[in-house]
């Protein structure tokens, strides 16, 4: 018998509404004669809870080439597929029920995009650098971590620091893909479910630090182009991790001290921020890569997303890896 017979409900409620309106790959779903509300110091309003929850994926299916967009009905297929997926889980795959942990209580969005990426062409990361190259077998060690010799072997996720999925870009995690924005006229603050991270965005004029004051967010200032926020981050650390979307988040992409990262927020609807950014890294990637897709507004509040508190995961991974040492003697 399959497991997930209590989710069914929950999937046949995503289906329905997910499939009356496909979302668009670009920003103009919002009426012309819409305009954003605005704030007592007469910014556009970006403020509420939203979620960039999606099943688009990140990069592009290879099979895919140069296909932007899906037709309807292929993006409807695709959809349906990635539920199925979701609600497949083998019975003995020990691990979360992937059907409740990645589900809430709003309905997932079919879209007409092939991948969040849309620069290079064929929706994929660039090319890596020689020094990006490099790099990559150490990256790969640490993220996907057969080392239990300490805590900091293993890897950002598993030690409830980051899944990446702040950035800069905001790219969502598996689950709990949920972020709160609050404003005032000096400052945006994006508060995020995961890892229960808040980054900052400074509109005060400052300047960023210099290059050896470091986040692993970065630094990030901001400025309103017409009804646009445009921000725009460096003072990454060489630990600053990303990858996404679902099923791909703990990946092992790394940037390092010379990403820069600008990224733009349009209120298009009243329940829509059209979110794109563009990266470069001259030491990682050999060309910018940009990306795009729409954040949708959800009904708060955020709850703490205790993760240090219920990380048995990590202290069992050690405690079993000295256990396998002491039989080995």
């Amino acid at each position: 018998m399959n497991r997930r017979i209590g989710t069914f409900a929950l999937v046949a409620a995503w289906l329905a509404p997910a499939l009356t309106s496909l979302a668009q790959p670009t920003a103009s779903d919002g009426s012309a004669s819409w305009a954003p509300s605005r704030t007592a110091d007469g910014q556009p309003d970006l403020q509420g809870h939203w979620t960039n929850d999606t099943f688009t994926p990140f990069e592009r299916p290879v099979e895919l080439g140069d296909k932007a967009v899906f037709t309807p009905d292929e993006a409807a297929a695709f959809f349906r597929s990635k539920v199925d997926d979701l609600n497949g889980q083998e019975a003995d795959d020990i691990h979360y029920d992937d059907a409740i942990w990645q589900a809430e209580n709003y309905a997932k969005v079919a879209s007409v995009r092939t991948s969040l990426i849309t620069e290079p062409s064929n929706g994929r990361l660039p090319a890596l650098t020689p020094q990006g190259k490099e790099r990559l077998p150490q990256q790969r060690a640490t993220q996907r971590a057969v080392s239990a010799d300490s805590a900091a072997s293993r890897s950002l996720g598993e030690r409830c620091i980051s899944w990446g999925n702040v950035g800069p870009p905001m790219l969502p995690p598996t689950y709990n893909a949920n972020l709160q924005i609050l404003q005032t006229k000096d400052l945006v603050a994006i508060r995020h479910e995961m890892m229960h991270d808040v980054r900052m965005v400074y509109l005060d004029g400052r300047p960023h630090p210099p290059p050896s004051v470091q986040w692993m967010a970065g630094h990030s200032v901001g400025r309103f182009e017409g009804d646009t926020l445009v921000v725009d981050t460096t003072n990454f650390t060489p630990w600053t991790n990303f990858r996404g979307s679902p099923q791909n988040t703990r990946q092992d992409i790394f940037a390092t001290e010379s990403m820069h990262v600008v990224e733009r927020f349009t209120r298009t609807a009243e329940d829509s921020i059209h979110y794109s950014f563009t990266v470069e890294d001259p030491a990682t990637w050999v060309e910018p890569w940009s990306g795009e897709m729409d954040i949708r507004r959800t009904e708060g509040p955020i709850y703490e997303y205790a993760c240090h508190e219920g990380n048995l995961g990590l202290a069992n991974i050690l405690s079993a890896a000295r256990v396998a040492e002491r039989a080995r003697k």
